[in-house]
């Protein structure tokens, strides 16, 4: 039963009692806590005086328990050895790691980037590492809590939340002007912007030239990553295939316009999956979560 805390000795007092009974010497307690031999006997002769007990058989250089402080020392050599442990846990804490989260580069530098600025707002002690590779991680293996991952329904790793489907329409800088990609015509005189990747053809150029008749277009430059796509589009160098929910920011603010041509609506099926390394998410990865289904629903009513 709990008594008053008023009532318990000086813990100073009892940690210089165990450090007595640890080395059974004054001389090496004294040695280990970094004060003097008298130092040490006065706070033990304290010790002794508030329990009103003698704790120690003192002889010719050697001490040695009385009963009482034998058995005030099993007890308190455990304590004092706990509370060494918790200050040692305490104290060798490693540092708050980062929440990480991969994704493509063009999710990365199109979709979350421009978004991160919010979440540092409303979370100002959590830190976020966004880990930019166009290739599937293991996220156990790379340390990384969170992925963003564009595939199909069938190909998304279990438990994974969609975060929205794709849309791709030909987008420019508002300098181009109105043009109509129905009309060759309107083909032929610009410059076509294209991601080089054999797995995303509707991301390429080859099926709307087919669509719009014999056509040649003025020229076309490929890239390999697709945000360079877009920022080629933006420093008006011609017109790209901008896939609405990576650049809505950019429509939204007038610095890319959709150009009047086909829509094509979530190509093969293909969505954007949020990807949890654990099931049950610490409290600062949690928090992220809520953060990217958030900006991702807002991106799904978005006009």
């Amino acid at each position: 039963m709990r008594g008053p805390i008023t009532r318990l000795a000086s813990l100073d007092l009892a940690r210089c009692f165990v450090a007595v009974g640890r080395r059974m010497s004054i001389t090496l307690a004294a040695r280990d806590l970094c004060l003097t031999q008298s130092a040490v006997s006065r706070q033990v002769h304290a010790l002794e005086e508030a329990l009103g007990v003698r704790l120690l058989n003192r002889g010719y250089r050697s001490i040695s328990f009385t009963p009482e402080g034998e058995r005030l020392f099993r007890v308190a050599d455990a304590a004092v050895q706990q509370i060494q442990d918790a200050f040692a846990a305490l104290a060798n804490r490693p540092e708050r790691l980062p929440v990480t989260v991969t994704a493509s580069i063009g999710v990365t530098a199109l979709w979350l980037l421009p978004r991160l600025g919010d979440f540092q707002r409303r979370h100002p002690t959590i830190g976020i590492r966004l880990a930019a590779n166009n290739k599937l991680l293991d996220l156990q293996a790379e340390g990384a809590d969170l992925a963003i991952r564009y595939c199909t329904a069938r190909n998304a790793p279990p438990g994974s939340e969609r975060l929205f489907g794709e849309a791709v329409v030909p987008v420019a800088h508002p300098s181009l002007g109105a043009l109509d990609l129905g009309s060759p015509a309107a083909i032929e005189g610009q410059v076509l912007l294209e991601f080089d990747d054999p797995g995303r053809p509707w991301l390429q150029w080859a099926d709307w030239l087919k669509a719009a008749g014999p056509v040649k277009p003025k020229a076309i430059l490929s890239f390999n990553q697709y945000d360079q796509v877009i920022h080629a589009a933006l420093a008006g160098q011609g017109i790209a295939l901008g896939r609405l929910p990576l650049v809505e920011p950019m429509l939204a603010d007038g610095r890319l316009v959709v150009l009047p041509g086909e829509r094509q609506d979530e190509p093969d099926g293909y969505a954007y999956w949020l990807v949890r390394a654990d099931p049950i998410p610490r409290p600062d990865v949690g928090a992220v979560i809520e953060w990217i289904t958030g900006e991702a629903r807002r991106a799904g009513t978005a006009p």
